[in-house]
């Protein structure tokens, strides 16, 4: 993809056709851990843009520069700088919203989202269309976790944004991990249903039916033994 390929393409990819938690399914250790409540997704999906969109237009402009063999070591030290700076800007700032997300913040270093877009996009593209990909991304996956946060906030908590907004007895599974990991799957079931009916109705192939084996995963791009298309 080059930079002069449609910017709203690719901002878009990141929200639908490449979505970090609903379709590659990625990132979801944070994803699952502070989707309790709406806060806490938000405030988590506004450090992690923060840091793709930084991060991927550093390591597009070092992409020249950087030797193969030391690529990954030298990306995480670029992301490790952007989430340091984050993470002083949440406790200067958002002291409570630090406190709550706690380890998820410093464990950005290491999220799959960030190192996936690093290898597979900003290594091989521009800076304008690499800092693009971080905030559609960046977008994608907030928008996950505010949703999934609604959900289970609402449902294990009885509140939306702290405020009581439902009359029965929360369900507390819902806030638990267990919880976490039925309404993650029933989120992912209806986003892939949804995706196969606008595919359809566009005429085009339903994105589960495009390709099978690892020329089907999103991930295929960084990775090594998806080379070629053959596993």
């Amino acid at each position: 993809m080059s930079q002069s390929t449609n910017p709203l393409k690719i901002v878009a990819n990141g929200l639908l056709a490449e979505n970090p938690t609903f379709v590659q399914c990625i990132g979801l250790c944070p994803t699952l851990a502070v989707t309790t409540s709406v806060a806490n997704g938000v405030g988590m999906g506004i450090a992690a843009t923060f840091v793709l969109i930084a991060s991927n237009a550093v390591i597009s402009m070092l992409r020249k520069m950087v030797p193969d063999e030391v690529r990954i070591p030298i990306f995480i030290v670029v992301i490790a700088g952007f989430v340091t700076v984050i993470q002083f800007l949440m406790e200067g700032f958002a002291p409570e919203l630090n406190k709550s997300l706690g380890i998820f913040i410093p464990l950005i270093v290491v999220n799959c989202i960030i190192l996936a877009r690093a290898e597979a996009f900003a290594s091989k593209n521009g800076v304008i269309a690499s800092a693009l990909d971080g905030v559609g991304m960046g977008l994608g996956f907030t928008v996950a976790l505010t949703f999934l946060g609604a959900i289970r906030e609402v449902l294990g908590s009885g509140t939306l944004l702290g405020t009581q907004v439902v009359g029965f007895d929360p369900i507390l599974l819902v806030v638990l991990a267990p919880g976490g990991f039925i309404v993650l799957g029933c989120c992912m079931g209806a986003f892939r249903a949804i995706q196969a009916k606008l595919a359809a109705r566009k005429g085009a192939c339903s994105p589960a039916k495009k390709a099978s084996g690892c020329a089907g995963c999103a991930m295929s791009a960084s990775c090594p033994s998806a080379e070629g298309g053959k596993a």
